[in-house]
């Protein structure tokens, strides 16, 4: 056979395999939360979904294989070695799930999930003052309506109806409330055009002009933000940060302004 035709072969045979699972990327063998152990599951380093994927880990139940689990810095290199065959699956919060499988026709979420999970601000330990200013200007923007109007620019069918600005003349005498994030999550937050923008960076910006502060965003790696709060670099944290035991441990949360879930992303193939 001549070197053309091998080439031909080569391609032709690809595509074949293309049909059923995509060339050299195997087929999908995740189909439920049940088919989890023994499997390679993708995680961003620090999550909610990394603790879950643990579970699968370190304490698979009787007589199961133990999951095998890869951590990435951000969710977005979870789903791409997913897509390159090298995990099997990614677990994720599900609003960053939609945005990765709308980009992409190659995956899925799967219909079963995890519990439901608050999302809320952490603060460092011991300042007491600070969540309570929080929670009290919370309550007065759930009251308002300005937090679901934030939800909802960035989630469901209303996406993209309203953006929340500053009011005019907004006091910032109080100094500058530095909020430490990890802008890989979309639509909680992400960069665009260089700028940090979603739903935390606008409910902080709105809890700032409430209290009196300037807005200040450090964007880090997501396992860097309690380190961050506890180290002083950093006055809070938000960043779709689940309130668990653990973390609790560590820092201190105000109440929850959302709510969030666990899924599981697979190749549809």
């Amino acid at each position: 056979m001549t070197l053309k035709r091998l080439t031909a072969a080569v391609v032709a045979a690809c595509l074949g395999v293309t049909v059923l699972t995509g060339c050299g990327v195997p087929a999908n063998k995740v189909f439920s939360v049940n088919d989890l152990p023994g499997k390679s599951i993708g995680v961003q380093q620090g999550t909610t979904g990394d603790d879950l994927a643990r579970s699968y880990e370190e304490k698979p139940e009787a007589g199961a294989e133990p999951a095998k689990v890869e951590r990435y810095n951000k969710g977005a290199d979870a789903v791409s070695a997913l897509k390159q065959g090298k995990i099997d699956c990614v677990i994720i919060d599900n609003e960053p799930a939609k945005v990765f499988v709308s980009n992409n026709d190659d995956l899925q979420i799967l219909s079963d999930s995890f519990e439901p999970e608050d999302y809320a601000i952490a603060v460092k330990k011991n300042n007491g003052d600070l969540v309570e200013r929080l929670n009290a200007a919370m309550a007065e923007l759930k009251a308002d309506g300005t937090i679901d109007k934030i939800l909802a620019n960035y989630i469901g069918d209303n996406t993209g109806s309203y953006q929340y600005t500053s009011p005019e003349g907004t006091d910032r005498s109080n100094g500058k409330l530095v909020m430490a994030t990890n802008a890989e999550f979309p639509p909680y937050e992400s960069l665009e055009d260089g700028n940090i923008v979603g739903i935390d960076p606008d409910i902080f910006t709105a809890l700032c002009d409430k209290l009196g502060y300037e807005p200040v965003i450090d964007d880090m790696a997501f396992d860097s933000i309690i380190p961050a709060i506890q180290s002083g670099k950093a006055d809070i944290g938000m960043a779709g940060m689940t309130v668990d035991p653990t973390r609790l441990e560590s820092v201190d949360f105000t109440d929850s302004y959302a709510t969030g879930l666990q899924v599981i992303i697979t190749r549809v193939k």
